[in-house]
């Protein structure tokens, strides 16, 4: 019986791939809590935003962190070589999913939270109907949202088919 030799880049590997599971594949749910909450009752809106708060910052901050350095590890180890189209690529988009989730996602989460919150606390026990300008912002969000699913589906595509390898 031959066992597959591990080393420190098949480590590596481990390490990239149990991130970006574990990293994004909440954040791919996240596109569903709000069309529930907005059907099951807006007062759990609050409740939406803190929970993707909670996994933008803990789970896929940490991620890209993780991705980022055991790609330049993958990359400096294997000569596959940082000017490669599909490696520059994919390293474009991990920069750019990075500014995405610290400068617009978790910002626009806390407000969302803070928004959805007050105008539920302005109506008490009558029905929620929230805001356009709230309503507005978390269309916006789920666009932004729809746009990074796109590129982490794209970063997954560039790194199993390695176009120009």
């Amino acid at each position: 019986m031959v066992f597959a030799a591990i080393d420190a880049y098949s480590i590596s590997v481990f390490l990239h791939v149990t991130a970006v599971v574990v990293g994004f594949g909440a954040t791919f749910a996240e596109s569903v809590t709000f069309p529930v909450a907005m059907k099951l009752d807006p007062r759990h809106l609050p409740y939406v935003h803190r929970l993707q708060l909670t996994i933008n910052r803990n789970f896929a901050q940490p991620a890209l962190v993780v991705v980022l350095a055991t790609g330049v590890y993958q990359t400096a180890d294997a000569d596959w070589g940082f000017g490669s189209f599909w490696i520059s690529a994919t390293f474009a988009i991990v920069i750019v999913l990075g500014g995405i989730l610290g400068g617009y996602f978790i910002p626009t989460d806390r407000r969302l939270e803070a928004m959805a919150a007050k105008e539920i606390a302005a109506v008490g026990d009558g029905p929620v109907t929230m805001s356009e300008d709230y309503l507005a912002q978390a269309r916006r969000e789920g666009a932004f949202g729809a746009l990074t699913g796109l590129l982490l589906v794209a970063a997954i595509f560039l790194m199993i088919t390695k176009p120009g390898a």
